[in-house]
């Protein structure tokens, strides 16, 4: 299934959210999900946030906390006791969607490992009057209160008034069901009988990391790490991990799931400039086979569940996903390189907030397991979360689109950004489906409102369209962007009430679509033609070429109209 140009659609996973209403679950049953065993927890926790509503509609989330043995495949029941109805969710099925609701797991869902934690979410309606939280969960058929004693009795008291930790496992701890790789193992992996350090972290807040350290070693300059997993798992609140120049290669990708604070955040970055390449080609699903899934906690070389977290000058290839950001907040994801992944370069979703995404480029990232419907450059999907912006992105030559912002119902700002040549084949994907557009914003079965803003940025070379609404009714401010040599509309917003100033449409297949939104000072608003004698330059070069030394983007005349020139996007 496919969320591309609101044709066939597709739902996805989720993490832990800022909880609206946390209700604790005691289970110690077990019980069958069709033919998969599902044992019951001896504990655990669901979390269930609504993250947004609107007229008749809202999205929620929830997050199962399991405390008790390894489970593998759960169903999760509860009662709406007012009307409400999910539409579409992700993460897990529901069937039936009203009443008394039973959510089947996802098949990258089904497995919860001792104190892990897996999340979906769901769109749904409301009566726009009453939108209780459910009383109660049952997980398996038990109804659970948070982690017990696995040796004592149920209990039979209320629920504590302090909720368990909702902490996701040891980041040092690979999913007990990971195939292995399919590949060679690398020749510069780290060594196979690691122990643990014989001395403490260097006092100073820096750990480093080279292809020539040892995980016995300190971490100072001198006697560095030799893997990325060792210094998350040393690393304490404020720690700098500074990386060593060459290409660190992974059997098991890294996954970090533990929070900084706002005055004491956690940073990797490249050590002076240097070229770090992280690359995964050798984890599993590089490429999963067609049709098949992701294991949530196997996205990304980088698989992250945290927050204040900022990453710096990285470069992240052959992954499935490069990076894989679920309930994450306030990181900074920050001149970064997510290219030739075997899914979407950088994917941000569930209940996120306040991520800043600085000067990224992502390309030539591509799934052959859904023959190019879901890869983009830059996502920030299926989820909700204030405070989202992205600036500075380049996203080309990816399978999917270059920006997709599939069923996220919050606000996300993009400026000063560029996508170009996505939606090609250029890995002779069979029956290709990949959508093509540059700035896809919005979309869902049915479409949720969200009001993002896209400025000042350039959509060309796309195998369709500039920039879309994708069937999202919300309002989208659109404000001085370039759409150029698109293969469909330079701008569609007919299925929204956008509002669209000072925006440049040339040579683009078809005109644009505007249905009931609003536009004023558009290049369709001054005049009915428009070609490449009115513009300063059609020459991408700059655009495209290296960045300057802060990161940023370098300035050009690139289809600056002669005549007006507080007319499209300028960079």
């Amino acid at each position: 299934m496919s969320e591309h140009n609101r044709a066939a659609r597709r739902t996805g996973p989720g993490r832990r959210a800022a909880a609206a209403a946390t209700v604790l679950v005691a289970a110690a049953s077990a019980g069958v999900v069709g033919a998969v065993s599902a044992q019951a927890a001896a504990g655990c926790q669901v979390t269930y946030a609504i993250g947004s509503s609107w007229s008749g509609g809202f999205g929620a989330s929830l997050a199962i906390t399991n405390y008790g043995t390894p489970i593998n495949g759960w169903t999760l029941t509860w009662t709406f006791t007012a009307g409400q109805t999910v539409t579409q969710s992700w993460g897990f099925t529901a069937s039936p969607a009203s009443g008394t609701v039973t959510a089947r797991n996802a098949d990258y869902t089904a497995s919860i490992p001792t104190g892990g934690t897996v999340s979906g979410g769901f769109n749904g309606t409301w009566n726009n009057t009453s939108n209780p939280v459910p009383a109660s969960f049952t997980l398996n058929g038990t109804v659970c209160t948070g982690p017990v004693d696995p040796t004592a009795p149920p209990p039979t008291t209320a629920a504590p008034t302090t909720a368990p930790p909702t902490t996701a496992p040891p980041t040092t701890a690979p999913p007990t069901t990971a195939p292995p790789p399919t590949t060679a193992p690398p020749t510069t992996a780290p060594p196979t009988t690691a122990p643990p350090p014989t001395t403490a972290p260097p006092a100073a807040n820096t750990l480093f990391v080279a292809p020539s350290g040892n995980d016995s070693n300190a971490g100072t300059i001198g006697a560095p790490l030799a893997t990325l997993a060792r210094a998350v798992t040393l690393a304490t609140p404020g720690t700098t991990i500074a990386m060593r120049a060459g290409t660190y290669q992974f059997s098991t990708n890294v996954r970090i799931m533990k929070d900084g604070t706002a005055a004491n955040p956690y940073t990797v970055t490249n050590y002076n400039g240097e070229r770090v390449v992280l690359d995964g080609e050798n984890l599993p699903h590089t490429p999963a086979p067609l049709g098949g899934s992701i294991p949530n906690l196997e996205r990304g070389v980088l698989h992250i569940e945290a927050d204040y977290w900022r990453f710096r000058g990285l470069e992240i290839i052959h992954g499935p996903y490069a990076i894989f950001c679920r309930d994450c907040n306030n990181n900074v994801f920050d001149r970064l390189v997510t290219r030739d992944n075997y899914e979407s370069g950088l994917q941000i979703q569930s209940a996120s907030s306040n991520n800043q995404v600085l000067n990224l480029d992502s390309y030539g990232n591509r799934d052959p397991r859904k023959n190019g419907e879901s890869a983009d450059g830059l996502a920030i999907k299926e989820g909700s979360g204030t405070g989202n912006v992205v600036r500075g992105a380049r996203l080309w030559n990816n399978s999917d689109d270059g920006f997709d912002a599939w069923l996220f119902t919050s606000p996300i700002l993009i400026e000063g950004s560029a996508a170009w040549g996505n939606g090609v084949n250029r890995w002779n994907l069979p029956d290709y489906v990949g959508d093509g557009n540059g700035f896809k914003m919005g979309g869902g079965d049915p479409d949720p409102p969200a009001n993002h803003t896209v400025r000042n940025s350039f959509a060309f070379d796309n195998a369709v369209g500039g920039f879309i609404d994708n069937g999202n009714p919300g309002t989208i401010t659109v404000d001085r962007n370039s759409a150029w040599r698109n293969g469909d509309g330079g701008f569609k917003f007919a299925n929204s009430t956008s509002r669209l100033t000072g925006n440049l449409a040339v040579a683009n297949g078809t005109g644009v679509s505007l249905g009931n939104s609003t536009h004023s000072g558009n290049s369709w608003n001054i005049k009915s033609s428009w070609s490449a004698a009115d513009l300063a330059s059609t020459s991408s070069a700059t655009l495209t070429g290296p960045r300057d030394a802060d990161g940023t983007i370098r300035s050009s005349n690139f289809l600056r109209p002669t005549a007006y020139p507080n007319l499209g996007a300028a960079i």
